[in-house]
């Protein structure tokens, strides 16, 4: 499907897929929780498998219009407009931008619970009041919202909610700004940095290129940080200090590649799900291109979703994966 508006100064912009090196990461997107790296879904941290950065793959032909950055997209939220219920607010007055938003200020546990079609996504919500927003990945529909507390073990009560009813503006519309996993603003240093990489590109094609090699270049994977996280819950990962500190694990790669992407206009979905043939949990981003990039190891078409890993090229691996969806099987999108 073409984009409306590619490379020009526009309002939609497509993604494609990084995956991670076969490492192991889980993210529970149910009323169960985050947890570290494994092989089931249990609540595990998107994380992988052992490993220094590499270098990743430089060269290659793009090609595609000329490249013009478009306005950042943000993901505003807006008391104002919110539904309000028990010091909680539920901000949907964005659906047709593909994200909802909200706030609450309570000393328990909170969950932020999106329902489409049967299908329930859970998020963890902050008690501080710092609001948090989060994707309609489903497609246009009914979305049922609602803010729930936690009253005893893994028991949960509602104490506000709402519904929409959504059209997007376009189908990418959720995967071209920040949202809970991948946060970011326009002073964010992800940004510049992704700016700084993006001067003097040509293309869509060449920003990709540009942006994949530096993170695989200079983004080493943090083998303690994936021990460490191995049985914790509710990590979310944050691209401005997996850039400061020059490393990460799977999750944080997605995170940051996603949000320099996402910054520049280009769409960019974060996946979760499983890596063939150990069946690891791990995370990996879709990228959809006005334009292309091929070289010996990567092959990007236009107009449509490819799948980018980087965890996977920063730590050397092969890039069979890549573009390879036999090798892996999608579970939750962001």
């Amino acid at each position: 499907m073409k984009r409306p508006g590619a490379c020009k100064p526009r309002q939609t912009t497509a993604l494609r897929r990084a995956s991670a090196t076969a490492l192991a990461f889980l993210l529970a997107v149910a009323l169960a929780p985050l947890a570290g790296c494994g092989d089931s879904d249990s609540g595990a941290t998107p994380g992988g498998g052992g490993g220094t950065v590499g270098a990743g793959d430089s060269e290659g032909a793009t090609s595609g219009p000329a490249f013009e950055r478009p306005a950042l997209a943000t993901s505003p939220f807006d008391a104002d407009a919110s539904v309000v219920g028990h010091d909680s607010m539920i901000d949907v007055s964005h659906a047709s931008l593909g994200y909802v938003a909200a706030s609450a200020q309570n000393a328990s546990r909170l969950k932020l619970l999106v329902t489409k079609d049967g299908v329930k996504r859970n998020y963890d919500l902050p008690g501080d009041g710092t609001p948090i927003s989060v994707p309609f990945t489903m497609g246009d529909g009914t979305y049922d919202v609602q803010v729930m507390q936690n009253t005893e073990g893994d028991r949960y009560v509602s104490i506000n909610g709402t519904t929409v009813d959504a059209v997007l503006a376009s189908e990418f519309e959720p995967f071209l700004r920040p949202n809970v996993f991948c946060d970011y603003d326009a002073d964010s240093a992800c940004v510049t940095k992704a700016s700084e990489l993006a001067a003097g590109a040509r293309n869509e094609g060449d920003v990709l290129r540009s942006i994949y090699t530096w993170i695989a270049e200079n983004i080493s994977y943090d083998t303690e940080k994936a021990e460490r996280l191995a049985d914790a819950t509710g990590y979310v990962p944050d691209p401005d200090a997996t850039l400061a500190e020059g490393k990460g694990i799977c999750f944080d790669y997605v995170s940051l590649g996603a949000a320099m992407l996402r910054s520049l206009g280009i769409p960019t979905k974060i996946v979760t799900g499983y890596v063939s043939p150990d069946n690891i949990y791990h995370a990996w981003n879709l990228v959809y291109l006005d334009g292309s990039w091929r070289s010996v190891e990567v092959s990007v078409d236009p107009d449509t979703w490819t799948r980018i890993d980087l965890t996977f090229a920063a730590a050397g691996g092969s890039g069979k994966y890549v573009g390879d969806a036999k090798e892996y099987t999608d579970r939750y999108t962001y």
